[in-house]
């Protein structure tokens, strides 16, 4: 998602992608799911050395980024990580830290931020909740200040779909004021903390694990508050598109990718004395897939390009993005499936392990219908 013109940036790429096919191929995400496994904290802490968690952490923090723009080299890692569909929560860590780095008071979670660079910490964005679809600005998950010797807060409720919330040290909890339904807050709260319990939640793909979170009667510092509540909307708006880029940006690099092994399938596979490529039935067809695949490329490049320029249109180009590549994307890796006819619906195929990523990326952060709302709505307000 971001042009390869620099030494800097070619080094970076090539040390990301050679990473990932010597530390992450695909019988390595098979032998994780056959123990249970989501990721392994040590192969994260050498993901996070290759400086994916500082990329959008300013270099005043520890941070920086390879291009100047930390979104578009994040979004080429994601990229990077579709075409193994690895491990490893780079996403809730990444929108954790967006909201840590771009509140007005970030300095005072410094600790937090640094742990979460270095891969030590792991950190989830607790913002969906059970039978609701994507409102990350009205939750039903409660706040109450409270005044017990030190002024804190008291969280009450309930959150579910938090990617790696099992294996989180904190979460980053999306909450509402219980006595002004207009305040909307964000709060840091340990998974250790008294009243938080975590249990966890079937998840479609082989190695992203997801839990529900209950919160009774949780009780934090006034530290643990991120951002004022005159910040917070424009921060989750922040988080929001930048965790929607990214799984945008990965869903392009699966499809690339099992759109080329797909073809060179069909070059290599035989029927009646002519490679199936030659039949123009399946010609017609991965025409269509390439033309769906550049668009699907093209959506996420100018929501990235949006997103990291802060661009007032960031948000409906991020929705526009979720809603072309979420409905995309599977009806090309689906048609894939077909292409490689009995041997595409084995398990013993690679074909399923992209297909259930991008299933499970289809309804995570927002439904192509609900971000096709969005976009109607952003269009009629610009009337």
């Amino acid at each position: 998602m971001t042009a390869v013109d620099s030494p800097e940036k070619i080094l970076f790429a090539s040390t990301t992608q050679a990473f990932l096919h010597r530390e992450a191929p695909l019988r390595y995400v098979r032998e994780l799911h056959a123990a249970g496994v989501s990721f392994d904290p040590a192969w994260w802490r050498r993901a996070a050395g290759l400086g994916w968690t500082g990329l959008l952490v300013p270099e005043a923090l520890g941070g920086g980024s390879v291009s100047g723009n930390g979104v578009a080299d994040l979004a080429m890692v994601a990229e990077q990580l579709g075409k193994t569909v690895a491990p490893g929560p780079l996403y809730p860590v990444s929108t954790v830290l967006a909201g840590l780095v771009d509140c007005a008071e970030r300095q005072a979670h410094a600790a937090t931020i640094e742990s979460l660079m270095c891969g030590e910490t792991v950190a989830s964005w607790a913002v969906c909740e059970p039978g609701r679809g994507w409102a990350p600005l009205d939750p039903s998950v409660t706040f109450t200040p409270t005044d017990s010797g030190h002024r804190g807060y008291r969280i009450q409720g309930t959150k579910d779909r938090v990617e790696a919330g099992a294996q989180s040290a904190v979460l980053l909890v999306v909450a509402r004021c219980a006595s002004d339904a207009d305040e909307v807050r964000q709060f840091l709260v340990p998974t250790d903390a008294p009243g938080v319990r975590i249990s966890a939640q079937q998840s479609i793909d082989l190695v992203k694990q997801y839990a529900r979170v209950q919160f009774d009667g949780v009780v934090v510092p006034a530290s643990a508050a991120v951002g004022s509540a005159a910040e917070t909307a424009a921060l989750i708006d922040r988080q929001s598109q930048i965790a929607q880029v990214l799984q945008c940006a990965e869903v392009v690099g699966i499809v690339q990718t099992v759109f080329d092994f797909t073809v060179q399938w069909a070059l290599d596979r035989y029927t009646f004395g002519r490679p199936l490529a030659s039949y123009q039935a399946l010609k017609h067809g991965f025409a269509d897939m390439k033309m769906w695949l550049e668009a699907c490329r093209a959506t996420t490049t100018a929501a990235v390009a949006d997103v990291a320029a802060r661009s007032p249109a960031a948000g409906r180009s991020a929705s526009v993005a979720k809603s072309y590549v979420g409905e995309m994307a599977g009806q090309i890796v689906q048609r894939c499936v077909q292409m490689h006819g009995g041997i595409g619906v084995t398990w013993e195929h690679d074909l399923h392990l992209y297909l259930r990523r991008v299933t499970l990326y289809r309804a995570m952060f927002g439904t192509p219908e609900e971000h096709n709302l969005r976009v109607y709505e952003a269009a009629r307000a610009a009337r």
